[in-house]
């Protein structure tokens, strides 16, 4: 049996409040039998054996699902016909304590199947036996019953709500946890290719001036004279790669707005020209295909400046129907291969940018890399929209 809504909060334990108000009802019956004159010994001994019964199930945790679950609302109900068919006199106040203890029990620990049996059955009971003290009872148990289903049902929608909604946080939180990686590994990549590389490449220097200074002074002194300019160029590769783990900023959804803040950056830190083509129309997209666009335009922009020696670059940002479509083209010293490959090839030879390429799976994107060695390279991204 599939396990409900539950009604009632956690931290209040419900449970066991409402087994021992079980006990309470069935001592109640029997101490209200035996003051009835000519009361019947079925209809007490059975009183009897359900307080007896309630008072176990008290003693240990109740359980509302599986099959000792459903013994116990079984045996609620079956107390309740019995309660119907024998409650007379001074008793017939018990039936309807008890049904509506009977429909808080079932609304709150059960599904709505078992709310309509328990329901269909006291109804049908009550309408079939034509004794005439079921007839005051008949009122209780129809008003009752029509309330119980009614909110039975808003509670199977409110469930399947839940439980939508719970799985969208679900799949959010694992797609925020995959984003978390990705760009750890992209920042990790990074930096190993970039500054660690030319810390490295400064600690050498440095350890190759120690010696020269040793042996040759004015050696020494034009050596320490590059590891300073080898310096300076690592400030600035730091502050670009800095400026490249900052949030995107976004103009709203507007992506040519955005493109042109991030163009705009990069010329002023690298001194670089850019040609902006097809970047007049507003080319309004969700929040978060922008944010990814900007941040695949803002690397490839950092990959030209700190690989390409360019001179000048050319963006181009067209949008289709359902594709939009960004290239970046640059006059530098190209790749260390030649040709056009896919995101696939790419990935097969192990060539090409990897955080680029990871974005552009991300995105179920096309990406085609054109390089020229000594005469520049161009990068093609095709990303649905």
């Amino acid at each position: 049996m599939r396990r409900p809504f539950q009604l009632f909060q956690p931290g209040f334990d419900w449970n066991r409040y409402l087994a021992w108000a079980r006990v309470l009802i069935g001592v109640m019956a029997v101490a209200a039998v035996v003051r009835t004159p000519g009361y019947s010994l079925f209809f007490a001994g059975s009183l009897v054996a359900f307080a007896a019964y309630a008072l176990m199930v008290a003693f240990r945790r109740p359980l509302h699902e599986g099959p000792l679950g459903l013994l116990e609302l079984f045996a609620d109900t079956i107390l309740f016909l019995v309660l119907a068919n024998y409650g007379v006199g001074s008793t017939l106040w018990l039936p309807s304590l008890f049904y509506l203890y009977l429909l808080a029990g079932v609304l709150a620990f059960y599904s709505p199947r078992e709310v309509f049996v328990v329901v269909g059955v006291c109804t049908i009971f009550c309408t079939v036996n034509r004794s005439e003290h079921l007839m005051l009872l008949q009122r209780t148990v129809l008003v009752g019953g029509c309330v119980a289903c009614a909110f039975a049902v808003a509670k199977s929608r409110l469930e399947g709500r839940l439980e939508e909604v719970a799985e969208i946080a679900g799949s959010a939180r694992a797609e925020a946890k995959a984003a978390r990686e990705d760009e750890r590994q992209r920042i990790a990549s990074d930096f190993h290719d970039g500054p660690l590389q030319s810390f490295i490449s400064l600690q050498m220097r440095l350890e190759i001036v120690r010696k020269l200074l040793e042996r040759d002074l004015k050696s020494g002194l034009a050596e320490l004279q590059v590891v300073q300019d080898l310096a300076r160029a690592q400030v600035r590769e730091l502050r670009a790669f800095l400026h490249s783990m900052r949030p995107v900023e976004l103009d709203g959804a507007n992506l040519s707005m955005a493109a042109r803040r991030v163009i705009d950056n990069f010329q002023k830190e690298s001194g670089i020209p850019v040609t902006l083509v097809g970047g007049d129309a507003s080319l309004d997209l969700s929040e978060g295909l922008v944010s990814e666009v900007l941040q695949m335009l803002r690397e490839a922009l950092h990959n030209v400046q700190k690989h390409a020696n360019a001179s000048r670059v050319a963006v181009s940002i067209q949008k289709g129907s359902k594709l939009l479509e960004i290239a970046v083209d640059d006059n530098g010293r190209g790749f260390h291969f030649s040709g056009t490959y896919n995101l696939d090839e790419l990935e097969m030879l192990q060539l090409g940018p990897a955080s680029l390429k990871r974005r552009a799976r991300s995105l179920n994107a096309d990406l085609v890399l054109e390089s020229r060695p000594g005469q520049g390279a161009g990068l093609k991204m095709r990303i649905p929209a």
